[in-house]
């Protein structure tokens, strides 16, 4: 019962924030409100305002109007990403609907992007100076990250390292600060902020690594099946196949490497892919990463915050199996 209560309780919080969402994408111009709203109205899972409200109830008491300030500051940067992500990575579909930059064109989808971190950032000066710089770090990396997955690994750097390296700063960094946040806003003590970054940081890269897999090993989702595999985009189940010992994976790996324009080529080379080991492999890196999260958790209070936190690192996993 307390955990149904507990979840009622950040649902109408989170109904809240949506609604908060769009109010805060208005601009004096329809044209700029309707392409700020194309991602948002889209729908999308609000991992990162979920965190933040999880995390502010691990304190005592916390100002609402300080808690939506918070989520809305990490949603807008969150789908200011995805405008700039889409424009770079040429996407067609994005959240199950045409992405931005089909709809308007390039140009405009950098600018919505642009726009939306300027209302990110108007919300976060509301918050305080402390804010202000952990988001703009957080922001730091965030840019890193893309740039460091455009730039590829350098000369002798481990592929599969460099490809943490950069879910770290395009995924990680932004659900760390969410928690954060979210503690922030809960009044917590600095050792349970300490955990909560900890604990957002391994979350993070858990919910990116299981993002990729579902993009192989399922059809329930907002993009089209293989989108990652055939527009070359590094997952690691592709970059483990790449450096694999078993003959039959490197030969996949440079059909994959082929390129997969023809869809009777994505399907074959999909349907190898789920047969492979380096499935397997992935998903114990993710049960790995989820449980050294849930370690991360001991230093907290308890409390159904705690516990909603502790069964998000069985979610992560099973969403991908």
């Amino acid at each position: 019962m307390a955990d149904e209560q507990f979840a009622q309780t950040v649902a109408s919080q989170l109904a809240v924030i949506e609604d908060k969402l769009l109010e805060a994408t208005v601009s004096q111009y329809s044209f700029v409100t309707n392409a700020a709203d194309h991602v948002i109205s889209a729908g999308g899972k609000r991992f990162r305002p979920a965190m933040v409200v999880t995390a502010a109830h691990l304190g005592d008491h916390f100002d609402v109007d300080r808690l939506v300030s918070a989520a809305l500051v990490m949603e807008l940067t969150h789908v200011a990403s995805l405008y700039h992500d889409d424009v770079m990575d040429e996407a067609e579909l994005r959240r199950g609907v045409t992405s931005a930059n089909q709809r308007y064109g390039n140009s405009t989808a950098i600018l919505v992007g642009d726009y939306l971190f300027a209302k990110a950032s108007s919300q976060v000066a509301t918050l305080g100076v402390d804010y202000v710089d952990l988001q703009a770090r957080t922001f730091a990396e965030l840019v890193e990250g893309q740039m460091a997955e455009t730039a590829g690994p350098g000369p002798g750097e481990d592929p599969v390292d460099h490809h943490f390296k950069v879910l770290a700063g395009k995924t990680a960094s932004l659900i760390r600060t969410s928690a954060v946040f979210g503690g922030m806003i809960g009044g917590v003590s600095d050792e349970s902020l300490a955990a909560l970054a900890r604990f957002g940081f391994e979350i993070g890269m858990v919910f990116q690594l299981s993002d990729d897999l579902i993009d192989i090993v399922s059809e329930k989702t907002g993009k089209t099946p293989g989108t990652d595999l055939r527009e070359g985009v590094p997952t690691l189940p592709t970059l483990l196949l790449a450096s694999s010992d078993d003959a039959a994976d490197r030969q996949l790996a440079r059909f994959i490497a082929g390129g997969l324009d023809d869809d009777a080529e994505l399907a074959k080379a999909l349907a190898a892919l789920r047969a492979s080991s380096v499935i397997d492999r992935t998903r114990d890196e993710i049960t790995r990463r989820a449980d050294n999260a849930r370690g991360y958790l001991a230093p907290l209070p308890d409390c159904d915050a705690k516990d909603a936190l502790a069964r998000l690192c069985d979610e992560v996993v099973t969403r991908s199996s």
